[in-house]
């Protein structure tokens, strides 16, 4: 499979693990067909297995099941992260299980890319639901597919100003002077204490 520019770009990156949510991904993708007739999209996995092959080849398996080789593309590393996330429409974040932060919705609106991302962990504090990107309920297939075909169904223009929103959100949460003092003030308190 080619990456084509004239359909819409799924990318999910990280390493495939089970906690990562990649099964629920695939599945959501097969339900963005059924349920909601989408078929113009391709998918794109970026993370290594690291050495689990038995579950790189449970998501395979399940990849032919629902009959999407020709939607989905299996990348195991890039090397120019920023050049993966320019070539999306949407960046998706499916944890299963609470992220301490959670690099990948941080990098894609930084990159000023809409984010689709659970409901758990750290994703919760650094995007701005339905302005930045969406979240959903996490470990839930149904509404992965539900707030993709939502982002599908955005104009160019509500897609950029989508990325603009998050690339501002990051830009104003994560400035380097800001957070050092913000550090700063909070050993203060702790001192002062």
């Amino acid at each position: 499979m080619k990456i084509a520019s004239s359909k819409f770009t799924i990318l999910m990156p990280g390493r495939l693990t089970n906690w990562k949510g990649q099964e629920k991904f695939i599945e959501s993708l097969n339900i963005l067909i059924e349920d909601y007739n989408f078929t113009e999209f391709q998918a794109i996995l970026l993370g290594s297995d690291q050495g689990r092959t038995v579950y790189k080849k449970k998501l395979v398996n399940l990849v032919e099941r629902y009959n999407l080789n020709k939607k989905i593309k299996f990348i195991n590393h890039c090397k120019e992260m920023p050049l993966a996330y320019s070539l999306a429409d949407v960046v998706v974040s499916a944890s299963i299980e609470p992220e301490a932060f959670g690099r990948v919705a941080v990098e894609a609106q930084s990159m000023g890319k809409p984010i689709v991302a659970s409901d758990i962990g750290g994703s919760k504090e650094t995007i701005l639901n339905k302005k930045s990107g969406f979240l959903y309920k996490f470990d839930d297939p149904r509404e992965l597919a539900k707030s993709l075909n939502t982002v599908i169904q955005l104009t160019q223009e509500e897609l950029k100003s989508m990325g603009n929103e998050g690339r501002k959100n990051i830009t104003k949460k994560f400035d380097v002077e800001t957070m050092c003092s913000t550090n700063l003030n909070e050993y203060k308190k702790l001192l002062n204490n």
